[in-house]
Parts: structure tokens; sequence; C-alpha cells
């Protein structure tokens, strides 16, 4: 199934389907400072909703994410998820 992107060529899932988080994720590993605005702007995720996906992430997958000010930063993939294969889902 194809789904639509938004302007930066990220594939917009529907709200509550897991690839939602790894594009966060993956977001959060590419972009130059990945703050509430930057991400919401990149991935088209609502601010509101990022700092509870990140609790999932963490929760969920064994993430560590680190916000140092207003910016995030993968600490750690865990056991889970694979930077790499992450990294597709931001192009779909």
């Amino acid at each position: 199934m194809t789904y639509p992107t938004n302007d930066h060529g990220v594939p917009q899932f529907p709200k509550g389907d897991a690839r939602r988080l790894f594009v966060l994720v993956a977001a959060i590993d590419v972009l130059e400072r990945p703050t509430l605005t930057t991400l919401a702007e990149y991935t088209g995720h609502n601010k509101g909703t990022i700092p509870a996906d990140v609790g999932k992430l963490v929760e969920q997958f064994g993430v560590e994410l680190v916000k140092d000010g207003p910016v995030y930063r993968v600490e750690s993939w865990g056991d889970v998820l694979k930077k790499n294969s992450m990294r597709k889902f931001l192009r779909g």
C-alpha cells in the first residue's frame, strides 16, 4: 500500500500505526536540530503528540532518547530497532 507524503517526502502513516513512531525516531536521528517544531514540520506529526510518541519509543522499543533543552537525540537504538531500518521509513 502506498501512503501520501508531505513536502519533505515523508510518508504520512495513519494514526496508531507503529511506523509513525519509526518515522519520528529516524527524523530525530537525521535532523541537524530535532526540536518539537522541526520534527513536526519535517514529519507532519502534530507537535502535541511528539512527547508522548517519544515515551512510546522508550517504553515499547527500548530506544534511549535524550532531550537537551529543546533538542532530542538518539542515545541508543536499543535491542529491537535498527538505525538503517528506521531511516527507510522516512522515504516509504
